[in-house]
């Protein structure tokens, strides 16, 4: 297994521009630190429900431009948030503007069952798909993402879901063929989206003998569509605790031990000063070194 790749999550809500930014340029120029990500709401899932949120791909094209090493993306983007072709074009802006450093999530949705995020579609006049209709959109969307950012030519795309007549990408993004594509979920109908279209597979920690038992359901899935599972890199997103930061290292160690080699590490707000070169001193250096 290569050697496991660590980042850091900054969720951008209850927080303001400047501290987001402060944590993104100070890892920055932390090598330890080779990923950031935001997530992607439009209201708030915790604290305060009338509290600030950031849009996440415009905030993160801001980042992109005030940062030159980290690679970046959302964690994960809401397919039932905008129409896939124009996030297309979306994340190829974001691509050239971090000079070809987008690592591009995108995953189903919010969850129904959970109320603070399904309100948010209501509150911005956005349709909710039911779970079933949600996954099939999901899985065209990733098909004509891609044919958008690697098409020489105008194509017409005629899905159940999405249907575009004269589609036609321009500029291409940096990374070809495409950006890699990062899918985050746990469902078994995710899972076979996964298969089929990514490059990056991201799950929350918690359950380890659980995301265990998804790594392997991927495989199998893998296998169905004849792609090797080695392919797809296994990816956890894992909370962060200032006070106890031992329980971090533990949690990182045990899934890297379950072949896990891809790793988000979300910290709260409000931000230490200096929490960036806290995490890599206190968490990823005494995990790599060991």
């Amino acid at each position: 297994m290569s050697a496991p790749r660590f980042g850091i999550m900054t969720a951008p809500s209850q927080v303001s521009y400047p501290e987001i930014l402060r944590v993104w340029r100070e890892a920055d120029a932390i090598p330890e630190i080779e990923h950031a990500w935001l997530f992607d709401h439009l209201m708030p899932i915790f604290g305060d429900p009338d509290g600030p949120i950031f849009e996440g791909w415009t905030l993160l094209s801001a980042l992109a431009a005030q940062t030159s090493r980290l690679r970046l993306g959302l964690l994960v983007t809401s397919n039932r948030f905008r129409p896939p072709a124009v996030l297309a074009k979306i994340a190829t802006t974001v691509d050239v503007v971090s000079g070809g450093r987008l690592d591009f999530g995108i995953g189903v949705g919010s969850r129904p069952s959970h109320p603070l995020a399904r309100r948010e579609y209501a509150a911005h006049g956005l349709p909710f798909l039911e779970t079933a209709d949600a996954v099939a959109s999901f899985a065209e969307a990733c098909t004509l993402i891609k044919r958008l950012w690697t098409e020489d030519e105008p194509f017409d795309f005629d899905g159940v879901h999405h249907r575009l007549t004269g589609a036609f990408g321009s500029p291409k993004p940096v990374q070809r063929p495409h950006p890699p594509i990062v899918v985050g979920g746990r469902a078994a109908a995710t899972l076979r989206v996964v298969a089929e279209h990514a490059d990056v597979w991201n799950i929350p920690g918690g359950d380890l003998a659980d995301v265990v038992s998804r790594s392997a359901l991927l495989d199998r899935y893998c296998g169905e569509v004849g792609r090797d599972p080695a392919a797809i890199t296994r990816s956890i997103h894992l909370p962060v605790s200032y006070d106890e930061p031992g329980t971090t290292r533990d949690a990182i160690r045990e899934a890297r031990d379950a072949g896990f080699g891809h790793f988000v590490l979300s910290v709260a707000s409000p931000y230490p000063d200096g929490v960036a070169k806290w995490l890599a001193d206190e968490v990823i250096r005494p995990v790599t070194s060991a």
